[in-house]
């Protein structure tokens, strides 16, 4: 059996690893790279002949995990897209949200490059269309979780818990070579904190040949000076006093759905003042829908409210936006306001809009409520970078920079290593990918240093296992 290694190895995007059993082709995961210094990457050539590939193994529905789907099946792809029922329904949405926003991009782009007379370095077309999303969605078989699934003959896949965000899974894949004894590999995905509101807790494993896992945030917990509801409250109350707006570039998916579930409880506390709260993602506000249909994928607290006819993610002031015009009303409203929208790393989509407009504005603030990767918009501003471009123009950064780590979908330091710690036998071989190199580096090394075989794949990679 091999392993291949095609992203997200020593670096945080692009996730996407092949299995090769016997004549089986896997690919676990086809995501998008985010990262500035790899946006390219998307462009290229995939590393394999995507007719090749009987099947994809989709983790959850982060475009860093499924962005790439739609060039994989434009460019050959045949066989089924496995995940459950819920990344289904929020990898249509993703891919659709993402093809829009690779369409208005390429168009933004074009009319800027001709206001200025010049051609830019890169294409000025879509990396995918709304229709190339759309051609794959017949590709899509929603699973169970934890029930068994045949890829062929000798190899048996099942999807379990990752609490990362809904419908999210680790892959669970078992299979038996010719003369073998059977082999069981575990693809950690993105691993999910233990007592997130709305997610249940990830799973874990006892044995396993080989493991796949992920390691963002294997160098560090995630520490805050307190409770997240406070924090965000004080946010909100000193943004407000100022007369400025918050703009939270949000992931559509649980991070927002998250801040939501904070705000409405801070509200119906009168812990904040009242104010509009908008949503202008449409994908968000698709997604916020999806969470009433897999009430069983949520945590108890979530489905108790639920079972007594209250939607944890809606209270008064809440508005969802949906048309390009109504997202430029937000920003000529003269008011305190708060704004989740996406890219949740400002990558892209309307956020960057608002940030044109605000990032100047000292009685404003910017708050972070997820990871952002290097180079990435929303990373240099983290970072504390005076000046940014941002649609063409470079802008001061004059807002208050704020940042709330336990929002975070991932699992910090010490979560990372209660997972690891769950094998009774430890495996063959743990490969570490999905982090930032010196993070995943220095991860590995705790690691080697208690006695586990430890291997830190570069992009390109294969490995006999």
């Amino acid at each position: 059996m091999k392993l291949h290694f095609f992203g997200a190895a020593r670096q945080v995007t692009g996730s996407s690893v092949g299995l090769e059993s016997g004549d089986l082709r896997v690919l676990v995961d086809c995501g998008l790279f985010q990262e500035r210094p790899a946006l390219d990457r998307n462009w290229e050539p995939f590393g394999f002949e995507p007719e090749t590939v009987d099947s994809v193994l989709m983790t959850h529905a982060h475009l860093d995990h499924c962005g790439r789907i739609p060039r994989l099946v434009a460019q050959g792809f045949g066989g089924t897209i496995l995940a459950t029922a819920a990344t289904t329904d929020l990898a249509k949405i993703s891919l659709l949200d993402s093809a829009h926003i690779q369409e208005e991009d390429a168009a933004f782009k074009r009319w800027r490059h001709r206001r200025e007379g010049r051609q830019g370095p890169h294409p000025e077309i879509p990396l995918y269309t709304v229709s190339d999303a759309e051609r794959c969605f017949p590709h899509f078989e929603p699973v169970a979780y934890d029930a068994p699934v045949s890829l062929d003959r000798r190899t048996t896949v099942r999807f379990r818990e990752a609490g990362h965000i809904l419908g999210s899974s680790m892959i669970d894949l078992e299979t038996r070579e010719d003369g073998r004894p059977p082999k069981r590999v575990v693809f950690s995905g993105d691993i999910g904190p233990w007592g997130k509101p709305l997610m249940r807790d990830p799973s874990v494993f006892e044995a396993a040949e080989v493991v796949v896992m992920e390691s963002t945030y294997g160098d560090r917990e995630h520490a805050d000076p307190g409770p997240v509801d406070e924090m965000l409250a004080e946010v909100i109350r000193s943004t407000a006093a100022r007369g400025g707006k918050v703009v939270i570039p949000a992931f559509a998916m649980e991070r927002a759905q998250e801040v939501l579930y904070y705000l409405g409880r801070l509200l119906r506390d009168v812990r904040i003042p009242e104010l509009p709260v908008f949503l202008d993602s449409p994908m968000a506000v698709e997604v916020t829908r999806i969470f009433s249909r897999y009430p069983s994928y949520l945590d108890e607290e979530a489905r108790a409210l639920l079972r007594v006819g209250k939607n944890p993610l809606e209270f008064p002031g809440l508005r969802h936006i949906r048309t390009v015009e109504e997202s430029k009303a937000v920003n000529r409203l003269e008011r305190p306001c708060v704004i989740l929208a996406g890219s949740g790393m400002a990558t892209a989509g309307r956020v960057k809009h608002h940030l044109a407009n605000l990032i100047e504005r000292p009685s404003s603030t910017i708050l972070f409520v997820g990871y952002q990767a290097p180079q990435t918009l929303g990373r240099l501003i983290l970072d504390g970078a005076a000046e940014v471009r941002i649609l063409g123009r470079m802008l001061k950064v004059r807002a208050r920079v704020a940042r709330i780590n336990g929002f975070s979908g991932h699992a910090g330091r010490s979560d990372l290593l209660r997972w690891l710690g769950a094998f009774r036998r430890r495996p063959t071989t743990v490969f570490l990918g999905h982090g930032e190199e010196s993070t995943t580096l220095a991860f590995a090394a705790e690691l080697g240093g208690e006695g586990w075989s430890v291997v830190v794949p570069r992009s390109g990679e294969v490995f006999d296992v």
